[in-house]
């Protein structure tokens, strides 16, 4: 049995918690706020209840594996999953609006014929069979095999290149994709929607990029009763049957090296633990900001991910119940002076006081440093949101901003990860999962295989494999 210490409580760190305990070791995490889910977070007020962070549920199977491999309860008797159909209304800068089903290619196809003409539907399908073709390529190794030595391969484009006249022309960005596979700018932006929901700007993320598109609109998305903060819960509470200790308030400060490899940590407050393996869910950058990892060893190697972008998410306490028609998600795409957003309209009783009131978010990408991201940002938001919700200046009780220095407060890092992608040499890589100081390893969005909540799951399934199997470990099965 060995000793584990997790540095953070966020989603990625607390699967490989579960993991390890199950094998056996004895795990302790250590988190330096005064709860669990990293980013997973929530702000409550008035009887009204918001998830700051994600809220949908894409690849549900990881948690799934993760409760089928760390206990006899699986995921649906802790939480109660449902998908989210249409997947998403698209209100586009013209006024054309489109609802798009969830998991049903046959169905998008249709409903993009339906509403932006014939031929619509049929380009988006074409190309998404390419998406398919990256997928196919990269999924292997960039979802369930731990990141290799030599990440080279991964570094090139597996998106394919189309034949213009007798010779094959690559395409090296996916704004590229869209302006010549997709054509109508509709369909562009709806393919630009995806990548900055994921954190990405189209004009420089690879045109791997394709594959999110395709990840969600194959697998579906879904949506956890009393909101994402519900899942943490269910993964805390797995941790704690498991016999997982959880010490909050307790920052660490240092991983402690002894002999080359490391040897535990110390505390904020002078403690040392000593430890057979170190796991960090904390961001890899603020690792090496705050110097946590002697030498700035945090993962400090080409093609470690910066994605440069955050989120300003607008909490909005409306009165009025939800109309009957309404859809759950509906993406308001940009226009001359506001980027797109997400507006999230769960119809939830856990997260409002009672049936005549609303709980709605609002959520934009924005680019990191200075910005004006305050109310005056958020007031235009919100005035872009009440395209999609009917009434809402006349139902605005209250609002709520959160701004990327809320993140930066929360998780110590403004930005928010995006999944691992190939192409574009290797830049849109996250840190390996195995850290370059023997017995350091990193889980969670910062961390291969990259952001969102199936990623970090994935990675913490990686690394407990990696302890628990060693250098045979080849993947997840």
């Amino acid at each position: 049995m060995a000793r584990i210490v997790v540095i953070g409580a966020g989603l990625g760190a607390m699967a490989a918690a579960a993991r390890l305990a199950v094998a056996g070791h004895a795990v302790t995490v250590y988190e330096k706020t005064s709860t669990y889910g990293g980013a997973v977070g929530r702000f409550e007020r008035d009887g009204f209840a918001f998830d700051t962070g994600p809220g949908l549920l894409h690849l549900p199977a990881v948690y799934r594996d993760l409760f089928v491999k760390t206990g006899k309860e699986p995921l649906e008797e802790c939480v109660a999953l449902t998908q989210v159909d249409p997947a998403a209304r698209h209100v586009f800068a013209d006024g054309t609006r489109v609802d798009l089903p969830n998991a049903s290619r046959a169905g998008t196809v249709a409903a993009l014929d339906a509403a932006l003409g014939a031929g619509a539907g049929e380009r988006w399908g074409d190309f998404l069979v390419r998406a398919r073709e990256a997928w196919d390529r990269t999924r292997r190794p960039l979802l369930e095999e731990p990141q290799p030595a030599d990440p080279a391969p991964l570094a090139r484009e597996p998106y394919p290149a189309l034949k213009a006249g007798l010779l094959r022309r690559p395409t090296t960005t996916l704004a590229q994709v869209g302006a010549r596979e997709l054509r109508d700018p509709r369909l562009v932006a709806l393919l630009d929607s995806y990548a900055w929901s994921y954190g990405f700007d189209p004009a420089t993320a690879p045109a791997s990029a394709a594959v999110l598109p395709y990840m969600e609109q194959t697998f579906g998305s879904w949506y956890v009763a009393g909101g994402l903060r519900a899942l943490a819960d269910a993964v805390y509470e797995r941790c704690r049957k498991r016999r997982v200790e959880f010490v909050f308030d307790a920052p660490v400060v240092e991983v402690v090296e002894k002999d080359g490899r490391a040897a535990g940590v110390r505390l904020a407050g002078g403690e040392t633990v000593e430890a057979d393996h170190v796991v960090s869910g904390a961001p890899v950058p603020a690792l090496r900001r705050d110097q946590v990892v002697a030498g700035g060893r945090g993962g400090d190697r080409p093609g470690d991910q910066a994605p440069g972008t955050g989120r300003v998410t607008v909490c909005l306490a409306l009165r009025g119940a939800r109309e009957a028609d309404a859809v759950h998600r509906t993406v308001v795409h940009a226009s001359a002076d506001l980027p797109t957003v997400t507006v999230l309209r769960p119809d939830d009783p856990a997260l409002r006081p009672d049936g005549a009131y609303e709980s709605v978010t609002v959520t934009a990408t924005v680019r990191t440093g200075p910005g004006p991201y305050g109310e005056s940002f958020a007031g235009r938001m919100v005035e872009a949101a009440g395209r999609a919700v009917p009434g809402l200046a006349d139902r605005l009780l209250w609002r709520h901003v959160r701004t990327p220095d809320d993140t930066l407060h929360d998780t110590g890092v403004a930005e928010v990860p995006g999944p691992a992608l190939a192409g574009a040499g290797g830049r849109y890589l996250p840190a390996a999962n195995v850290s370059p100081l023997t017995g350091l390893h990193f889980a969670g969005g910062w961390a291969h295989p990259g952001g969102g909540l199936a990623h970090a799951g994935m990675s913490g399934a990686l690394v407990a494999g990696l302890i628990v199997e060693g250098a045979d470990f080849r993947g997840s099965q």
